[in-house]
């Protein structure tokens, strides 16, 4: 990217989208967005619908295509290498097409994985047989996953986390504003236990202790807030000390029955320790018929999308529409290519950035990533609050951040998946056992830094704090997000600050924690520490008194939304001296009758469309950590003195913010 823009750059900005009704100094999100919100009916088949999910249907068509490209081979079990990538990935694709087939088996598929669940008779084999069935991804009592120690990043470990539960988050249990969800999901429960075979009576007799059990399980858990401190989670236990936290649970039977070598758990990450222990309180002989509910329901959740339409349906009717709003199913061919990229997600990746991935996108990004990094480094340089030895760590950090952009350097090999075009569940079943095996078969290894997290056809990036990286698929490289033919500042002020925002990551309230080789440690000074926080519980306290339209009062939680705030702010506040340092002095070309900082904060606005449903609006202020794209864009931009230069705000003005009330981080 050259310093300056040429005479050809575009501004990247479709001015007849802006809404001269709408002042930016009052609402910058509305100022760019109203005139689309006003137009825009949100898909019967979405909660939320905006940017991202335009691009993301994009990319959605251009998998399907690729999928569609080779013919579906006849049922049978397809295995073997490389050569075999593409009928695999037609196959898995065809066994979620055939409806006919589907429809004709009905819940038949799981019929014997029900009978062995509700013949359960003692607590060893119910542990024994949600074992075999979690190595198919079926149920489970936690979360397990692998991941770098954070503790000697240079090793994997398997970490164990809160489980069991089928609503979204534990507050869904306890909380009077979820109270018509409980009784909805309770009739869900029943109703679905009818449609794969069991009387109604008893459906709703097992509906009842299941989610009796689940709701007690709940109550153990850790709340959201909890569940994002890092220093929190990181409790290392040997084997024998996940044993003395569970006594309940004997780990060595139920890693017998899932196959899973009991090497891979000489040390594991026990995360929420009083979660895990009080479900294995449950774990007793006069809980044994609740426990046989709860499994039954699990097998059917577990399943459900994948039986007949009709159960498929009823299924969608809670966690679709009661849950989100979305009123629609989505169509059932995009649904196909959700499932065929949730098993070989870089096998199709592969073939989408041969098709669909400038290269020249990679080139101009690594030029924006150069500059995001060096905007950095001046602002820590230059920080008022931090002192010299923290300040040293912190661009020590900087430094060994590694980028990755587009798509991974070397690609998964699927040779070991076997998939059958005639059998959904099947491949199903075998996908979640090959991922088993594939993270398990970490512990023990050479941590693989070249691995992604993300494919590349994932509309979306991210950050990895035990890794220290910065990630960019290849599907975000785009309008509304970038475009080559752009000029600097409307670059910089939609992915330059997505890049911002990632690299900010590093240095939130969490990941701030880590160092620059991965390792949780404590890097800072008190008094340097003591200064960060000031700062964060500022903007807390911003976002706590933020409600978005459609949430009936309901208000951000700060302290959830914390690190993403965060790194907005410091995403866009570090993209601003990146632009202006791309210009190496120059001034910044009028382009289509606006300034480069106008470009660079319409386009700011521009990436963050999007309009929501009531009650995904509900949910997500519940469980996301991100907050409200309104307030993604607008709270952000009141913090930052170029906005009010730019546009001369004053008070009074919707997005005015006294000087002193601003929050700047890095």
């Amino acid at each position: 990217m050259s310093n300056a823009a040429p005479e050809s750059a575009e501004s990247g900005i479709d001015l007849a989208e802006l809404d001269p009704a709408i002042r930016p100094q009052d609402d910058l999100f509305r100022h760019v967005n109203g005139r689309w919100i006003e137009r825009t009916e949100i898909p019967g088949d979405k909660a939320r619908y905006g940017s991202f999910a335009v691009l993301a249907e994009n990319a959605e068509e251009a998998v399907r295509d690729i999928i569609t490209h080779t013919e579906a081979p006849a049922p049978g079990l397809i295995t073997g290498g490389s050569e075999a990538e593409a009928d695999k990935v037609a196959a898995l694709y065809a066994s979620f097409m055939d409806t006919e087939r589907v429809d004709g088996l009905g819940a038949e598929p799981i019929a014997a994985d029900l009978e062995r669940a509700l013949a359960v008779s003692s607590v060893e084999e119910l542990v024994a047989t949600v074992a075999a069935f979690e190595r198919q991804g079926v149920g489970g009592f936690f979360g397990m996953f692998v991941d770098n120690d954070p503790g000697d990043p240079s090793r994997y470990i398997v970490f164990v986390m809160q489980g069991g539960i089928g609503l979204p988050d534990e507050s869904y249990y306890r909380e009077e504003q979820f109270a018509e969800i409980r009784e909805q999901y309770r009739a869900h429960i029943a109703r679905m236990l009818q449609l794969v075979g069991i009387a109604e009576g008893e459906a709703a007799h097992l509906s009842a202790l299941a989610y009796d059990l689940e709701q007690r399980i709940a109550a153990k858990h850790w709340d959201k807030v909890a569940s994002r401190d890092i220093q929190k989670l990181y409790n290392l236990r040997t084997f024998q000390g996940l044993c003395e936290t569970t006594p309940q649970l004997d780990w060595s039977a139920y890693l017998a029955a899932m196959g899973a070598p009991e090497a891979a758990f000489a040390e594991v990450v026990a995360a929420q320790p009083e979660a895990l222990a009080g479900l294995a309180e449950l774990l007793v002989d006069d809980e044994l018929e609740s426990w046989r509910a709860w499994l039954a329901w699990s097998i059917v959740r577990g399943s459900a999308a994948l039986l007949s339409q009709e159960i498929s349906r009823a299924n969608f009717d809670f966690y679709g529409t009661a849950l989100t709003g979305a009123p629609e199913q989505r169509e059932r061919w995009r649904r196909g290519v959700s499932f065929v990229e949730g098993a070989m997600g870089e096998a199709v990746g592969r073939l989408y950035v041969e098709q669909h991935f400038d290269e020249e996108s990679k080139a101009e990004m690594d030029v924006l990533v150069g500059h995001l990094i060096e905007a950095y480094r001046e602002s820590i340089e230059g920080l008022d609050w931090m002192g010299p030895e923290t300040r040293e760590r912190a661009l020590e950090k900087l430094d060994r951040f590694t980028p990755k952009i587009g798509y991974p350097v070397k690609w998964r090999d699927y040779s070991a998946l076997a998939v059958d075009a005639g059998d959904l569940v099947g491949n199903s079943r075998r996908v979640a056992e090959f991922e088993f095996l594939r993270e398990l078969g970490k512990v023990g290894k050479p941590i693989d830094r070249d691995e992604w997290f993300m494919t590349p056809q994932t509309v979306n990036a991210y950050y990895n704090p035990g890794f220290n990286e910065i990630v960019f698929p290849a599907a975000i490289l785009q309008p509304p997000f970038f475009d080559a033919s752009w000029d600097a500042a409307t670059n910089f002020g939609a992915i330059g600050a997505v890049i911002g925002h990632e690299i900010g990551h590093g240095f939130d309230d969490q990941g701030s924690r880590y160092d620059g080789d991965g390792r949780l440690t404590d890097w800072w000074t008190e008094d340097d520490r003591a200064a960060f926080e000031q700062r964060t519980k500022a903007l807390i306290g911003q976002y706590n008194a933020l409600s978005p339209e459609g949430a009936d009062g309901q208000t951000v939680n700060g302290e959830l939304t914390i690190g993403e705030n965060i790194g907005d702010l410091s995403g866009l506040e570090i993209a601003w001296k990146a632009y202006l340092r791309s210009l190496g002095g120059a001034e910044p070309p009028v382009i289509d009758g606006l300034t480069g900082a106008e470009r660079f904060f319409l386009s700011w606005a521009t990436a963050w469309q999007q309009k929501s449903r009531p009650e995904e609006t509900v949910r997500l202020l519940t469980i996301d950590p991100h907050s409200p794209n309104e307030f993604r864009c607008n709270q952000i931009v009141r913090n930052l003195a170029p906005f009010h230069e730019t546009y001369g705000t004053q008070p009074g003005d919707g997005l005015w913010l006294d000087p002193d009330e601003r929050v700047s981080i890095w």
